[in-house]
């Protein structure tokens, strides 16, 4: 890279991670007034377990298509597609609980779903270009940054909620947000040029047949079940099986993101001292090592500390997995987006897995699954590893 560019990549730099940011609003800011969405459509407990399955099925429907548009218009272009259909999916939600339409809000959720699994593939190859161009390893950061947004979205949420603000009409605003940060941010993405050369781009088909890309995928699928589960889990966790109040299982699990949050912002300096692979193992037995402490029952103080060191072990193993994707830059879209669909499945599979096990063994013992994810994750790390310059 030469000093002339430095300044545009760095432009870019900063409007990945406002993307990221923006994407993690959007989702957590209706997420967080979950309750409201649910009373204002009159559902019970199941119905809206099955609402949320149609986002999660949205999603993973819609990921193995998100490469072949991200590698034919450009992260930019698709980024400007995915945001506009979000602000369109969130308007749609506002519109059905306005209206107490449960099809309507059905609708729109599913938009929501295929159009964040569209953002989230295209930022995340944009994310790497930038990486790649900088020679520096910032993609945790850029995911720390999409947990910054969810933390702003729940701040959000609970200042409409304490002020009275209806949820559609926050649905209504977020929409709008949506599109106006997201649309003139992506205009300083990098210039998505057409492949040149005599190299082909990886068919859909080709990376579901590739040994490293499969194994990229369960890294991303072990470490991601480690943080979904911590996320629906931890808190009820802390009240089931200590009895402890809600207080401390909110304190649990602010103490998890908090710990992820910081271990993504500062866990780049880790990967280019040591490498990812040696990095990935740490925190995976970092994850392992605090969900025993838990599980165990030994009190709250090691329950919480045991919610730091997981939060360490979940947190990087995604944007890893993102980056070890995308380190062919001709190839990157298609193979994030195939990697994409094995690690999502867990935030599909894990709360109904857990769900099932805690009614007939307890929350605590039923976490403990989440050791089989995370020796998955460990055993596949070394998939990570940088392929080689051409």
């Amino acid at each position: 890279m030469t000093t002339t560019d430095l300044p545009r990549v760095e432009r870019a730099k900063v409007a990945v991670a406002v993307t990221f940011a923006t994407n993690g609003l959007a989702l957590g800011g209706w997420l967080a007034r979950a309750p409201s969405v649910r009373d204002a459509l009159h559902l019970s407990a199941a119905g809206f377990g099955l609402l949320l399955l149609c986002l999660s099925a949205a999603a993973i429907l819609a990921i193995p298509a998100a490469g072949p548009v991200v590698q034919r218009i450009g992260p930019a272009r698709t980024i400007l597609l995915a945001g506009g259909t979000m602000a369109l999916g969130l308007t749609g939600l506002g519109t059905g609980t306005l209206a107490g339409a449960t099809p309507i809000a059905v609708a729109g959720l599913i938009l929501i779903g295929a159009a964040n699994s569209c953002w989230d593939v295209a930022m995340n190859v944009e994310g790497a270009g930038v990486e790649r161009r900088l020679g520096r390893t910032i993609m945790p950061r850029f995911h720390a940054g999409f947990s910054l947004g969810t933390v702003l979205g729940a701040a959000v949420s609970a200042l409409a909620a304490a002020s009275g603000v209806p949820i559609w009409a926050q649905l209504y605003l977020t929409a709008a947000l949506t599109a106006a940060v997201t649309f003139p941010t992506v205009r300083r993405f990098l210039p998505h040029p057409p492949p040149g050369g005599h190299a082909r781009p990886v068919s859909v088909g080709q990376a579901w047949r590739e040994p490293r890309t499969i194994l990229i995928g369960l890294i991303m699928l072990g470490f991601g079940f480690a943080e979904g589960t911590a996320n629906d889990w931890l808190a009820i966790g802390l009240v089931d099986g200590y009895h402890a109040g809600e207080t401390v299982g909110a304190i649990a699990y602010g103490t998890f993101v908090t710990a992820m949050t910081l271990s993504r912002l500062f866990g780049g300096a880790a990967i280019e001292r040591w490498g990812r692979v040696p990095v990935l193992r740490a925190t995976a037995v970092s994850g392992m090592l605090g969900l025993l402490a838990v599980v165990a029952g030994v009190g709250v103080p090691m329950a919480l500390l045991g919610g730091l060191l997981w939060g360490v072990g979940a947190s990087l193993g995604f944007p890893v997995g993102m980056s070890a994707a995308a380190d062919d830059p001709l190839r990157a879209a298609i193979r994030v987006s195939v990697a994409g669909s094995i690690g999502y499945g867990a935030f599909l599979a894990g709360p109904p897995l857990i769900g099932v096990l805690a009614q007939h063994f307890g929350v605590l013992h039923a976490i403990l699954c989440v050791l089989g994810a995370l020796t998955i994750g460990l055993l596949a790390s070394g998939a990570a590893r940088p392929l080689p310059p051409d």
